[in-house]
Formats: structure tokens, sequence, C-alpha cells
């Protein structure tokens, strides 16, 4: 098979709602272009965005006085409060909507739905935990781990950014402008939301 005969293998299936950047070089394979589709759609939901800036926020609160283990404790017990807050909202919200006989299936319908609505929440903060993570165990200097989870965030903003012009099919230089713009405006909010508090 030559290279025109390949399938398009860097797009996830339309029903996803989402494609992989068109970009020149090698294709990822199927089930690899699958995965990361799955992840990056995960990442730009509301939930996720929003857990990222609240994550980030908690992290920046926490630098001055805290270790990073303490940071680590206090950022997941802060972000698991919050998506308990959003699937208890998003149940009741929910539960009138869902139609079925049974109470039970109807509430564990609406439960469901508010939790993989609100899994977001969750995913936002798996990178900047881990560098806290690793940063507590010792196996990296404690500033360096602190940067690295505050300033992941803001990366992560911008790869939002970057996929979102992608998706509209737009040059690469509006790409990285809307990169630049999504990731500034998340630092600000960021750094609003570490003064009020």
């Amino acid at each position: 098979m030559d290279a025109s005969q390949e399938p398009d293998v860097s797009t996830v299936a339309p029903r996803d709602g989402l494609t992989l950047p068109d970009v020149a070089g090698p294709r990822l394979p199927a089930g690899l272009a699958k995965r990361a589709g799955l992840v990056l759609r995960a990442y730009r939901s509301e939930s996720a965005i929003y857990g990222v800036i609240l994550v980030s926020a908690l992290i920046a609160i926490g630098w001055e006085n805290d270790t990073d283990a303490e940071v680590l404790g206090f950022t997941l017990g802060t972000v698991i409060v919050f998506w308990l807050a959003h699937v208890y909202a998003g149940a009741i919200a929910r539960e009138e909507w869902a139609d079925t006989p049974s109470r039970w299936r109807t509430i564990g319908r609406a439960v469901w739905a508010s939790v993989t609505h609100s899994a977001g929440l969750l995913i936002a903060m798996v990178v900047p935990t881990i560098f806290l993570g690793i940063s507590a165990l010792g196996w990296l200097d404690e500033y360096v781990g602190y940067y690295l989870a505050l300033w992941s965030g803001v990366a992560i903003l911008a790869v939002i950014g970057w996929l979102a012009s992608a998706r509209r099919k737009s040059p690469w230089w509006m790409r990285g402008l809307s990169a630049l713009v999504t990731a500034s405006l998340g630092l600000l909010v960021i750094w609003l939301s570490a003064l009020v508090h």
C-alpha cells in the first residue's frame, strides 16, 4: 500500500465532535488517535477548563506557607469536594428529565449523567498533581515541582486554545494567538482567584 492509499488516522470519528489538528508529518495509529481524541475532548469540556483554573488557583494560594505535600492534599481535597457538589447539583437538576418508571433508576441515571458531565474537574488535576506528588516524594525540588504544577495549568489552557482554533482550520498564527489569549485569560482568572483568597 503506498502513501496515497493509507487511511487518514489522524482524526477521530466525526461523532466524537473532535478532529486532531491536520499537521504535516507521520500520522498517529488509529487506536492512539482515538485515545488522544478522547483525552483532548475531556480537557476541552466546560468542567475541565473550570477545573484547570480552579486547580491552578488552589496551587497559587498555598505556595507561601505550605509544603508541596500540603498543597497537594489541599488541592485534592478541595477539588473532590467541588466535584461532589457538581455531581449533587447536576443529579438534582437532571433527575426530573429522566424518563424511566423506577425512581431509583431515574436517580441512578441522573447521577451517572452528572458524574460523566463533571468528570473534567477530576481530569483537570491530573497533570499538576503529578508534579506536586513527585515533589512531595522528594524526587523533584519542592520549588521546581510547585512551579511545574502551577504553570502546567497555563500550558494546558494554551493547548486548549490552540486546538480550538485548529478545529476551525485557522492558520498557524491564529492558532498561536488563540493559545496566547486563552492562556492569558486563564492566567488572569487564576491570579484574581488567588487574590481574593
